[in-house]
């Protein structure tokens, strides 16, 4: 398995892990993994100033995480693919599990 990975998967991997590494971004990501969301609900959902939901949906969008869609004044957001939720309950299962074993900090 660990033969899959060459220089330019693990760049690409790192980058999608920094992306990732933000409490805020998953929040936004789950937000948008129910259906289309205008930064405006995003913002009334999660209860996050529309500058700091912009900077975030910025990156994600960077990251090619989110897709964009503008109809008239108002743009847009949903989560670019599936798979994405589906990482983010596996990275969950797997914290939970290692965290079980963890006796100390």
């Amino acid at each position: 398995m660990a033969e899959q990975f060459n220089e330019i998967n693990l760049q690409t991997l790192a980058f999608l892990a920094k992306c990732l590494a933000d409490e805020n971004r998953l929040r936004i990501l789950l937000c948008v993994s129910r259906g289309k969301k205008s930064v405006s609900r995003i913002v009334e959902e999660l209860k996050i100033s529309q500058p700091l939901i912009s900077h975030h949906l910025k990156e994600l969008k960077r990251a090619l995480l989110v897709n964009v869609e503008r109809s008239g004044p108002f743009v847009y957001y949903e989560l670019a693919d599936e798979r994405i939720l589906s990482i983010l309950e596996k990275l969950n299962e797997l914290g939970d599990d290692l965290l079980k074993t963890r006796t100390s900090f």
